[in-house]
C-alpha cells in the first residue's frame, strides 16, 4: 500500500512581535486567517467521510505516527481505545498492513485485485460503499489481520496490557497421549476479545443490513484465525525418546487464514436483511445450509471490467494477463473480451546454479526474452464520437 504518511499540525501564525502597528495587524489577521482555512479543512474531511468505510484500516499508513484525534471517520470508541491504548494501535497499523498485502496476493489473478488508493483514508475508495462480496472478504481479512496483530504482539511482549495466555498452565493430553503445559502459547482470547471491541464499534452504532452484513463478516474473519491454531512441543527425555512433552498452543501462518477466506468469498451467500431487521435471510429459497461460517453480502458485484468512478471499479486496461491460462487470470477473462496488446521483454533469472564447497550457491544470471500480455482499454462506440463533433 503506497501511501504517504502524514499528520495534521495546526499551522503556526506569524510572529506576533512588535515592530510597528502596521506588522501587528497583518501579524494577527495571517494567523486567524491561516487557522480558519485549517479547521475548515479538518471540518470537511470529516464530513464528507463515507458510514460504510472503516477508516482505522488508514492507521496502517498513519504507521507510528498515529495521532488518534485526527484520523478521519474513527467513532467514539474507537478513538478512546486508541488514546488509551497507543501501543496496541501501532500493532493494528502492523496488522492492516500485512492483511492489505494478503488481500492483494489472494485477488492478484482477478479483475480486482485489492487494489489501494493512495492518500485515500477509505483506502479502497469507493468500491466498498457496494455490499459486495469483495466489502465481504475484505472487512473479514482485516479483523483477521487485527486478530493476528494483536495476538502476537501480546506472545512477543510488545504490549503492558497482554501477554503469553495464563490459561494454559498444567497437564493437557493429545492423540499422542499426556504433555505439559509450557512456553508461551498465543493469547488468541485477548486478540479477538480486542478486535470485537474495536472493530465492531461503527458497526455497532447503526442496524441496517450493512452493518448487519459487516458485523458476521467481521466475526468469521476472527473466528478464521482462532480455526488455525496449532500445538507446537518440544520433547525432553534421553536421546530425544519424548518421554516428556511441553506444548504450547500458537498461530499458524496469515496465509493459511487468507487462503481459507479466500476459498469462502468463492463461496459467499447472498443474504436480505429479515423483517425486523435483527438478521439474514438467504436471497436463494433453495439453500438448506447455514451462515454462521459463510461470508455474506447484500448487493451483486460489478463486473470490473471497465473504469467506473461511480463504483468504484478501476478497469483492467493495462492489467497483465496469460495468454495460455483458462483461469480469471486468463486473456479472455482478465480483458472482458476486449482483446490483448504483446509485447516482448527481457526477463533475468538466476540460472546454472551450482553447489560450491562450503557452503554457497553460486549462479549466473541469464537472461531470457518473453512476450507480455496486456489488456486493451476500452474502445468507445464510433457512433458516440460522431455525435460529439
Amino acid at each position: 500500500m503506497k501511501i504517504d504518511m502524514f499528520c495534521f499540525f495546526k499551522p503556526r501564525g506569524y510572529s506576533r512581535t512588535r515592530t510597528g502597528s502596521r506588522n501587528g495587524t497583518i501579524s494577527r489577521h495571517s494567523s486567524n486567517s491561516t487557522s480558519k482555512l485549517y479547521f475548515t479543512f479538518i471540518l470537511l474531511l470529516l464530513i464528507f467521510t463515507p458510514r460504510v468505510d472503516s477508516s482505522w484500516w488508514y492507521i496502517g499508513a498513519l504507521g507510528a505516527r498515529v495521532i488518534c484525534d485526527n484520523i478521519p471517520g474513527l467513532v467514539n470508541k474507537q478513538r478512546q481505545l486508541c488514546q488509551r491504548h497507543p501501543d496496541l494501535m501501532q500493532s493494528i497499523g502492523e496488522g492492516a498492513k500485512e492483511w492489505i498485502r494478503e488481500c492483494q496476493h489472494q485477488f492478484r489473478h482477478h479483475r480486482w485485485n485489492c487494489s489501494t488508493l493512495d492518500r485515500d483514508h477509505t483506502v479502497f475508495g469507493r468500491v466498498m460503499l457496494r455490499s459486495s462480496r469483495e466489502a465481504a472478504f475484505v472487512y473479514a481479512i482485516s479483523s483477521a489481520g487485527v486478530v493476528y496483530a494483536i495476538t502476537r504482539a501480546c506472545s512477543q511482549g510488545d504490549l503492558k496490557i497482554c501477554s503469553c495466555d495464563a490459561q494454559k498452565r498444567g497437564q493437557a493430553s493429545d492423540n499422542r497421549g499426556e504433555f505439559d503445559w509450557g512456553g508461551c502459547s498465543d493469547n488468541i482470547n485477548y486478540g479477538i476479545k480486542f478486535t470485537k471491541t474495536f472493530v465492531d464499534a461503527r458497526e455497532k452504532m447503526v442496524k441496517d443490513a450493512r452493518a448487519l452484513m459487516n458485523l458476521h463478516n467481521n466475526r468469521c474473519g476472527r473466528m478464521a484465525v482462532k480455526r488455525f491454531m496449532k500445538l507446537e512441543c518440544k520433547c525432553h527425555g534421553v536421546s530425544g525418546s519424548c518421554a516428556l512433552r511441553t506444548c504450547w498452543l500458537a498461530m499458524s501462518d496469515f496465509r493459511r487464514t487468507g487462503d481459507y477466506l479466500r476459498k469462502k468469498y468463492n463461496t459467499a451467500i447472498e443474504v436480505t436483511m429479515n423483517q425486523d431487521g435483527t438478521g439474514f435471510m438467504v436471497a436463494d429459497k433453495d439453500f438448506k445450509g447455514t451462515t454462521k461460517n459463510e461470508l455474506v453480502y447484500v448487493e451483486k458485484s460489478p463486473d470490473y471490467c471497465l473504469m467506473d468512478r461511480a463504483a468504484g471499479s478501476l478497469g483492467t486496461a493495462g492489467r497483465v494477463c496469460n495468454k495460455s491460462s483458462r483461469g480469471t487470470d486468463s486473456c479472455e477473462v482478465m480483458c472482458c473480451g476486449r482483446g490483448y496488446d504483446t509485447m516482448r521483454a527481457k526477463r533475468v533469472t538466476k540460472c546454472e546454479c551450482k553447489f560450491k564447497w562450503c557452503c554457497a550457491v553460486e549462479c549466473k544470471d541469464c537472461e531470457n526474452t518473453v512476450d507480455v500480455h496486456t489488456c486493451k482499454p476500452h474502445r468507445r462506440p464510433d457512433w458516440l464520437d460522431q455525435t460529439r463533433r
